[in-house]
């Protein structure tokens, strides 16, 4: 499942632009569910405005190149350009998800695999799917831009993804790519069916690796490119803003209904051929349609990477590890503070949490020029840059709790389309669920759920607590661990009631006799823990991330689902190999009413349990960021400090 996440505030230092912010945190939530597995906007309109005078205009070949005070600027392409930006994002994202939504049922049914590898396959492939953005966001944030990695992303794609796709569609095409068929009977039951050989199960695996590559260029940037077309120095761009993030939720919704209903239906009823064929024609529209408004876009060049800034800190505290600290106090004339330059427009405060690093902002001899500038980099950095780095240590232990709670929605694409298979999805005496399509449930919830948290629990919460959003984001992680534990141990006791009717009234093809909504429990609440947890991680990284590092903070959500994805992958192995003995199967085996599911949930039920304790334990000494005054005599403290002091 895709997640979102609320769009940060804007980068400017006047009190309008601030004023404007803080209005902002008053809307709504439901639309910052859509960018999960995209990466934070890192914008430059801020500081090009503050550099560029209006009468800098010239048009460019291929474009409206924006980057510094000596390049150009052209009025952005705005919502001309948002068909083919929008519109390459959906169909993209409908060529994956359409893939990922029902994989599990084509692995065991037309490849034979044993759930246990199918369900291995796709956590890998989740997790390299998820840790490849992280490249592309860097590549792009350092070094080429968005609209340029977006095109070699897509050029790939055509190349990857596009080849990609018509490989696994050739594995249920072509005789060759697939294992011989076997009688569905013969398979549900457990029984010797010729699985993959070795040739025919890495080309499967070769066409997913071109997926992830492609993958890995379009998805970090997109947003990002989508909000460069709009100005947010003006009203207009404003606007703008505010309405491309509603239309893409809104196409972002489409999608995953499609994906998961007519996709499906045409993958499960009508033919797997045409299912990844159909796909791969919408990938390959994708592209096309980006391509098309190249001269239409605004391209904002790269502004650097963080990971320098970060590196330079250790090598600069390690290399002074031996030098003495003020014991008084003082920081005037002692720490390196240059002003802030660049887009960054709020001034961390000096700290004396991890205190060794302070160490890379005392000043030695040597080290600044004339000017007051530092001379060497990798010996001397500033206050901001050791309280960015400090800011990024304090979030690591809130960022591994959320890989254990994410294992549970791991599950929702694996074993839960185990269960849905051997239940009863008839919907009167012709249609028949799809298996994949049970995860509409869970989409269902966050759509109902959040407009009512938004505008009504939250207001009733704030008068409560005095808190803006109701509750503090680390509170709001923390139900969604809750949720999720809960649904582990509701998806267990489901599975046990499903696996003592299917051995009570024994059926030919091990169906149970009950109706496949006693899914919904278990999916409703992994809906409720999505619209906490993942919501609130991802506004956690926004808020608690400095300024222009907030693109790696949703690469750590992003690694945190791969994180989910690999962890989830060794718990079900090592459960497989270690269960089974001589006289009763392994809990996994691949008939399910013989083996022990419920055992698994509980077993991820139990890791969630240690790990909210651990989550307590990391929260309550978690200290929020703050911020001191800047130059243009504004005071801005975060909303999460104000309420931990209150």
């Amino acid at each position: 499942m895709p997640w979102g996440g609320r769009r940060e505030k804007i980068e400017a230092e006047h009190k309008k632009e601030m004023a404007l912010e803080d209005n902002r945190k008053q809307s709504s939530s439901s639309w910052l569910y859509i960018r999960t597995k995209c990466f934070q906007i890192v914008r430059s309109w801020s500081s090009i405005s503050k550099l560029s005078s209006p009468v800098e205009e010239q048009k460019q070949g291929d474009g409206n190149v924006l980057a510094d005070s000596n390049a150009s600027q052209k009025k952005p392409g705005g919502w001309k350009a948002m068909p083919f930006i929008i519109g390459n994002e959906s169909l993209e994202r409908l060529a994956s998800f359409g893939l990922l939504a029902n994989f599990m049922v084509y692995l065991t049914r037309e490849l034979h695999m044993d759930q246990v590898m199918a369900s291995n396959i796709i956590n890998i492939w989740s997790g390299v799917t998820n840790f490849a953005p992280l490249v592309g966001a860097f590549v792009s944030d350092a070094y080429v831009g968005r609209f340029r990695t977006i095109a070699f992303a897509s050029f790939a794609s055509l190349l990857l993804n596009q080849q990609g796709l018509m490989t696994v569609t050739l594995t249920a095409w072509m005789p060759e790519l697939h294992p011989p068929p076997c009688a569905i009977g013969q398979q549900q039951l457990g029984d010797h069916c010729m699985g993959p050989t070795k040739a025919q199960l890495g080309v499967l695996l070769m066409g997913l690796g071109f997926l992830s590559i492609g993958a890995g260029g379009v998805r970090p940037c997109s947003i990002p490119f989508g909000v460069d077309q709009f100005d947010p120095t003006t009203d207009e761009g404003r606007k703008g803003i505010n309405s491309f993030f509603n239309w893409y939720y809104t196409t972002f919704t489409v999608v995953l209904l499609l994906s998961l209903t007519i996709v499906v239906y045409i993958q499960d009823s009508v033919s797997w051929i045409v299912g990844f064929g159909m796909l791969t024609a919408c990938l390959f529209c994708s592209i096309i349609l980006y391509f098309v408004g190249t001269k239409i876009y605004v391209h904002v060049k790269a502004e650097g990477s963080a990971f320098s800034s970060i590196v330079q800190v250790f090598v600069a505290a390690y290399k002074k590890r031996r030098i003495k600290l003020p014991v008084n106090g003082e920081v005037d004339g002692i720490f390196y503070d240059p002003p802030l330059k660049g887009v960054i427009s709020t001034k961390l405060p000096f700290t004396n949490q991890f205190k060794f690093l302070n160490k890379a902002a005392k000043i030695e001899e040597d080290e600044l020029n004339p000017d007051g500038t530092c001379s060497k980099q990798w010996r001397l950095c500033s206050i901001q840059q050791v309280e960015e780095v400090k800011c990024i240590i304090r979030i690591i232990p809130i960022w591994a709790a959320g890989i254990i709670s994410l294992t549970s929605m791991i599950q929702q694409g694996t074993f839960t389309i185990s269960q849905a298979l051997k239940m009863d999805r008839h919907l009167g005496p012709k249609f028949q669920i799809p298996a994949g399509s049970m995860a509409v449930i869970s989409m269902i919830t966050i759509g109902l759920w959040l407009p009512f948290y938004d505008r009504l629990l939250v207001p009733a919460l704030r008068k409560i607590t005095g808190h803006e959003g109701g509750i503090t984001l680390l509170q709001r992680i923390g139900i969604g661990i809750v949720f999720s534990i809960l649904s582990m141990v509701v998806a267990g006791l489901v599975e046990r009631v499903r696996r003592a009717s299917a051995i009570l009234n024994p059926q030919p093809l091990g169906v149970a006799p009950i109706s496949v909504m006693w899914l919904a429990p278990q999916l409703i609440l992994m809906g409720f823990c999505e619209a906490f947890n993942i919501i609130g991680q991802i506004e956690f990284f926004n808020r608690q991330f400095p300024e222009h590092m907030r693109s790696l903070g949703n690469a750590f959500f992003s690694c945190s689902f791969a994180g989910a994805s690999y962890l989830s992958s060794v718990v079900v192995t090592i459960v497989h190999q270690v269960t089974g003995t001589r006289s009763h199967p392994d809990w996994l085996t691949n008939d399910i009413n013989a083996g022990r599911l419920d055992y698994l949930y509980f077993i991820f039920a139990g890791m969630g349990v240690l790990n909210l304790i651990y989550f307590m334990f990391c929260s309550r000494r978690y200290r929020y960021k703050g911020s001191v005054q800047t130059e243009d005599n504004s005071h801005h403290v975060d909303l999460e400090l104000s309420a931990i002091k209150a």
